[in-house]
Parts: structure tokens; C-alpha cells; sequence
């Protein structure tokens, strides 16, 4: 397994301090990712400092050595302050599946899965896999099942642009999330790199910015590393994905409902593009 953004990060300016403070509030979602930075709390305090409670074994080591980051590292720390921008007064529970340059296994995701608080909710996964017969991973398909049956699951489809399921995503009890990309003159279109296909339900503007990490990201073979202070500019289905769960969480505490009752009004609507499911503004 690997995570799905879809693209390098980029250096941008901090986030202003959240707002709306009651949205989301008494809902826990559970990041199953990299896992949450060491310094999440004091790099962040006002979007992550308080709202999930540390654990050393959630911790993402995020440096592939001194303050360089491996490819991934830091995703999780991302994913996170995108749910929060969208439901502001949910907790999270991090846990990790991932190593720093975004890969995992089957078992690393059950293993993440049995490691979630009991109060979660809503979990995302902004990572999946293909399979060789395109057929659901049986692993995964009973990691996904030992969640109890009113916890929401939703995942990224990827970022390979192909209508070939992606798992967990293309489960039946799981909400398969596509990428659309805002463009400079406030257009949103199907992003081109986001997999689609009749297994994706709901789709999300999948460029953000976000919480980050301190530190220099640099390809091999590039002639100088870019530096980063706590905060990046993403895209990817991981991205639109973290939307997707924030937005249930807001609309459970302002409708009053379930988590699968918030999903099931999301998925009662439009479908925005054949094959990237119904949007979630």
C-alpha cells in the first residue's frame, strides 16, 4: 500500500487560526497514515495542539536523515489539518499504517485499524493498493470489517488516473473518494491524475494547504532542497479525502445525525462527473 498524493509539496504561508469552532465538535475521526509529526502540538497549536493525545507509537518519523524528509514524511501531519479545516471542533486519533516515504502492507493497516479509539467515528485512509486480478484484497477487505458497522470509512482512489479499483476504497462499506482540481481562475474540474470509475462515491477539491512540518524536501538528482516552516501546499485524492471526513463530522453535529447519516445526505446528491461521484464542496 502506499499514500495518494498526487503530486511533491509545496512551501506556503501559515493557515489563519480556525474558525467556527462548534463544527464537528464531540466527533473523533481516526487518520490511519504516516502517523502525527512529534511536533505536531507546539508547531500547531491552535489546529493540532490539544485535539488528539500523543502516543510514541503514532509518531511519524518524517526525516529520511538530518532535517531532509523522506518522500512522504509528514503526510499524516497534512491529513490531519485538512479534516480540522473542515470540522474544527472534531478530535482526532492518528495512527500509523505508513512508513515516512509512504508505504505500508496489509498488515500494517490491520494493525492500525485494531489500534483505533474506541469513540472514533469516522476513519480515513488516504492510502490504497491495486491488486493483480483487480479483486478486493482479502486482508484488507477484514482488516475494513472488524470496524464496528456505524463507523464511516473513506478513502482515497489514487492518483494514477485509471478507472482500476483501488483498495480499501473500492470496498462496498467503504467511501471512495476522487481529486478535482481548482484551477487559478476558480474553475473545478475531474483532476487529471485522480482514478475514477464506478467504485468512486464522492469527490473533493484535492489541492490544499495544510499543517507541516520544519525541515528541506528534495528529489534525487535536484540541485538544491526546498525549505519548509510548518506548512505546505499538497494535491492528491489524499487531500480531497480528509475533506470528505471533516465535512461528515461538521454535518453530524450541525443536522444532528450519525455518521452514516451524514454520509448517506452527501451521497444524495449530483453526481458531479462521470466516475468521480458527487461533490463535496
Amino acid at each position: 500500500m502506499h499514500g495518494c498524493p498526487g503530486d511533491r509539496p509545496r512551501p506556503t504561508s501559515p493557515l489563519p487560526k480556525p474558525g467556527k469552532p462548534d463544527l464537528g465538535k464531540g466527533v473523533t475521526i481516526g487518520v490511519i497514515d504516516t502517523g502525527i509529526s512529534a511536533s505536531a502540538g507546539t508547531d500547531h497549536p491552535d489546529w493540532l495542539g490539544g485535539w488528539y493525545t500523543p502516543q510514541a507509537d503514532d509518531v511519524d518519523v518524517a526525516y529520511d536523515h538530518g532535517d531532509l524528509f523522506a518522500l512522504q514524511g509528514g503526510h499524516g501531519t497534512f491529513v490531519a489539518g485538512v479534516a480540522r479545516q473542515a470540522a474544527p471542533g472534531s478530535r482526532f486519533d492518528p495512527e500509523v499504517a505508513l512508513d515516512p516515504n509512504g508505504l505500508g502492507d496489509e498488515e500494517a493497516l490491520a494493525t492500525a485499524i485494531t489500534g483505533l479509539s474506541r469513540d472514533v467515528q469516522i476513519v480515513n485512509m488516504s492510502l490504497g493498493c491495486f491488486t493483480l486480478d483487480n479483486v478486493a484484497s482479502e486482508p484488507i477487505r477484514r482488516a475494513v470489517n472488524l470496524l464496528p458497522k456505524d463507523v464511516v470509512v473513506v478513502a482515497s482512489a489514487g492518483n494514477q488516473g485509471t478507472e482500476r479499483p483501488s483498495w480499501p476504497a473500492a470496498l462496498s462499506n467503504v467511501v471512495g473518494v476522487a481529486a478535482l482540481a481548482l484551477n487559478g481562475d476558480g474553475t473545478i474540474v475531474p483532476a487529471c491524475y485522480s482514478n475514477h470509475g464506478h467504485w468512486v462515491e464522492l469527490c473533493a477539491v484535492g489541492n490544499r494547504s495544510s499543517t507541516y512540518l520544519k525541515g528541506e524536501w528534495q528529489l534525487p538528482g535536484e540541485p538544491a532542497p526546498e525549505a519548509f516552516d510548518r506548512f505546505a501546499y499538497w494535491a492528491g485524492t489524499s487531500f480531497a479525502t480528509p475533506h470528505v471526513a471533516g465535512t461528515i463530522a461538521a454535518l453530524m453535529t450541525t443536522g444532528g445525525l450519525t455518521a452514516g447519516q451524514a454520509r448517506d445526505q452527501l451521497l444524495a446528491g449530483p453526481e458531479f462527473h462521470p466516475g468521480y461521484g458527487v461533490q463535496v464542496p
